[in-house]
Formats: structure tokens, C-alpha cells, sequence
């Protein structure tokens, strides 16, 4: 309670406020209903304080407890992922596959496919829906493009991926290239076999030295 005595009206004032100590001399003094309820009411108001300080103060608590949890719980799945990483196979930079291990074959070239982080380019002759649902293996925001052979099935069958999906590109190979290449960011791997086809027969990958802009500028 404030009085407004012509003191506490204004910033250069500090104003007179009643402690606990104060409202009660002051309910042996005020004799008046309305003093009494007021009085009562401002009695109830100072007991409430500490019980809302101590809430307040195990509230906070609390908070601070979790969020220590939380940066523990993270600490210790970071140190999981790097600890998983760290153990994770490296993949080969020269693979061959005998003839019938399809899988293992798609789920090598299928890791390439989730390594990128830029760009993914195929040049193949010959792919079908196969090489669209390959492709979509890539992390999000990474480019694919699909140099090939012209053909109208295939042509249908990307375009209604494309409808649904993330676009795929396509350019027209102006010649036949005999060999097949994946292009992984900056990285070429060569392609002993059509993806779709890799594992039918032996085949390999083989990670090779030259810049993809080589090869993308001998396709023209």
C-alpha cells in the first residue's frame, strides 16, 4: 500500500510502502469494516509471498535440472553417432561383383547415391523406373541428371515421377557411349555394367582420378 501524501507521486520520491510488521500496528489502530477487509487481505497477500518465492524458486529449479539433462542426453547421443561413424565400413574405391549379387551391387551403388551432398549425374545408355527409384535415395537439396538414350517408356515413366517427385533431369546423349559413369559431386566412378543390370553378370566400379568436367565435356 502506497501513500499518496504528495510523496511517491514522482520519480525523485521514494515511496512509503507498509511491511508485515506495519499492517498489523496498523489493524490495532483502523477500526472500520472496510479497513478490517483491506487489512485481511493484505495480512493474506504477505503470507502468500514466501509460498509463491519458494514455487517460484523449485519452479526454476526444476528448469535448470532439465535443460542440464538435456544437454547431457545430447552430449552422449553426439558421442553415439561419432562412435557409430568412426566404426561405419569405408566405401571401396574399387569394387567387383561376381555374377548374381544383384544386392550387392544396388546397395553399393545405392551409398554412393546417399554419400552425395551436391550433385549426382548418371551417364548409362540404358536405364529404366529402376534408375528413378535409385536416384531417390539422395539427401535433399542434392541435383540429378541422367544422361541416356531416347526412349518414349522411359520418357513417360520420368515424367510422371517428376509430377510427384523431386525432379529428375534428363539430357539426350548425342552419341552411344560404350562405357557408364557416376558422377558424385566432384568424384567419377566407372561403371562396368548399366545400373540396372549390375550384379547379372561380373562387373566392377572403379573410382577414377579424372574431374568430372572432363567427361561431362566429352559427352558434347
Amino acid at each position: 500500500m502506497i501513500l499518496k501524501n504528495g510523496r511517491g507521486q514522482h520519480r525523485k520520491f521514494m515511496p512509503y510502502a507498509f511491511t508485515r510488521n506495519g499492517i498489523g500496528m496498523l489493524s490495532s489502530v483502523l477500526r472500520s469494516e472496510t479497513a478490517a477487509d483491506v487489512n485481511i487481505r493484505i495480512m493474506r497477500a504477505f503470507t502468500a509471498i514466501p509460498e509463491i518465492v519458494n514455487n517460484n524458486v523449485l519452479m526454476m529449479q526444476r528448469i535448470l535440472n532439465i535443460e542440464q539433462h538435456q544437454t547431457e542426453t545430447d552430449e552422449k547421443v553426439n558421442h553415439i553417432i561419432t562412435t557409430i561413424e568412426k566404426r561405419l565400413p569405408e566405401q571401396q574405391s574399387e569394387q567387383v561383383f561376381a555374377t548374381g549379387c544383384v544386392w550387392d551391387a544396388w546397395a553399393y551403388v545405392s551409398d554412393l547415391v546417399r554419400s552425395a551432398k551436391q550433385r549426382i549425374v548418371l551417364i548409362d545408355n540404358f536405364v529404366d523406373d529402376r534408375v528413378l527409384s535409385l536416384l531417390d535415395k539422395r539427401v535433399d537439396n542434392v541435383e540429378a541428371t541422367i544422361h541416356s538414350r531416347y526412349y518414349d517408356p522411359f520418357l513417360t515413366d520420368l515424367k510422371k515421377h517428376n509430377e510427384q517427385y523431386r525432379e529428375i533431369q534428363f539430357v539426350q546423349l548425342p552419341q552411344k557411349n560404350h562405357d557408364r559413369f557416376l558422377i558424385i559431386d566432384d568424384d567419377v566412378y566407372l561403371l562396368g555394367a548399366s545400373v540396372k543390370d549390375m550384379g547379372v553378370g561380373m562387373c566392377a566400379v572403379t573410382k577414377m582420378k579424372v574431374s568430372p568436367e572432363v567427361i561431362l565435356q566429352l559427352l558434347k
